[in-house]
């Protein structure tokens, strides 16, 4: 089969085959595909969370990714008050190249947090996850080399496909551990690792094979208040795939409306920066349980000539249901 260089371009610059899995700028706010440990780490009976995310809108719709997931407690009666298990469900979906290629994810996950002390303020926490994964190829909608005439794509490709449709599946093994703690009631902070295609499963098209790379994360982060108004929220991650590196770091200044509400509303303002890349400002707001992030990439490097100056907006909410009768359990929020 000939050079399909359109093609090719389009999967290379959001590098999806052979190097790095989709991501999130407000990586803190999808826990369950940051690392499986995260499973069951939050104060309340459930969590559900979703994020969605329009990158590089201008390239033919590079990336539109979109996630949602929900974990919950359980056992809780039947282990240490200072322990907590937790399991977890998450789907994603992911459309490149104006949707000519896309992925979608379903996993399960589980998480085990071991009390290190006797509130349980300080734990340690091991999480696994499975995936399942298909990727599907809409030749149609594909633009090859032979097609380029001088009024655009508008010959007749060469090419030829057994079906209109490729599609790979595969099976996905994910883990991670996690530590967090609290020194007192006005503080937290964690720092973990996880490790995401622990198997490097395979995707096969037109009898050609790519070995999806391990993805290793390194994640961490720190709270703390000021005064009873005033709150900073710092957070970052390494992580590294298939010979790339994404580095971001960053924080939220956390302002608190009524801090003396049993449900206080805070605004956060902050920004986050992807080393090499990109400054992501953003704006949060947390009600009745509930927080909603808004973050735009505005990139930085040398990609921004392609991108006609267009980044990538994002959209995270999170709610956690908390029961009256509930004790407070002070848990990393980014």
């Amino acid at each position: 089969m000939k050079r399909l260089s359109i093609f090719i371009l389009s999967i290379i610059c959001s590098v999806v085959v052979v190097a790095q899995d989709p991501h999130f700028s407000q990586f803190f706010a999808s826990p369950l595909t940051l690392n499986p440990a995260f499973t069951g780490k939050f104060s309340g009976n459930y969590r559900i969370a979703g994020n969605h995310r329009n990158q590089w809108p201008s390239i033919n719709n590079a990336f539109i990714t979109s996630t949602a997931s929900i974990d919950f407690h359980i056992l809780q009666d039947k282990i240490r008050n200072n322990d907590m298990f937790g399991v977890g469900f998450m789907f994603l979906n992911d459309n490149s190249a104006n949707s000519a290629v896309k992925f979608n994810y379903a996993g399960i996950s589980t998480a085990y947090h071991k009390g290190l002390d006797e509130d349980g303020n300080n734990q340690l926490g091991i999480g696994v996850q499975a995936t399942y994964s298909n990727m599907l190829i809409n030749t149609t909608s594909l633009k090859f080399e032979d097609q380029l005439t001088t009024l655009g794509f508008t010959g007749t490709t060469n090419e030829v496909f057994n079906n209109s449709t490729l599609q790979s599946n595969y099976f996905d093994l994910n883990a991670g551990i996690l530590y967090t703690g609290s020194s007192n009631e006005t503080n937290n902070y964690y720092a973990g690792v996880s490790m995401y295609h622990i198997n490097s499963p395979k995707q096969k098209f037109t009898g050609t094979e790519y070995i999806v790379n391990p993805r290793i994360t390194f994640q961490a982060g720190y709270y703390f208040t000021f005064n009873d108004n005033v709150g900073l929220h710092l957070s970052g991650l390494h992580s590294t795939q298939g010979g790339t590196t994404e580095t971001l770091f960053g924080g939220a200044v956390q302002l608190n409306a009524n801090p003396l509400a049993t449900n206080p509303v805070s605004v956060y303002v902050g920004s986050w920066i992807r080393f090499k890349d990109a400054i992501i400002p953003y704006v949060g707001l947390e009600f009745s349980n509930t927080r909603l992030g808004i973050s735009y990439d505005v990139n930085t490097s040398s990609l921004k000539t392609a991108t006609v100056g267009k980044g990538g907006l994002e959209i995270s909410l999170i709610y956690s249901h908390q029961p009256n009768t509930d004790k407070p359990i002070n848990c990393p929020k980014f």
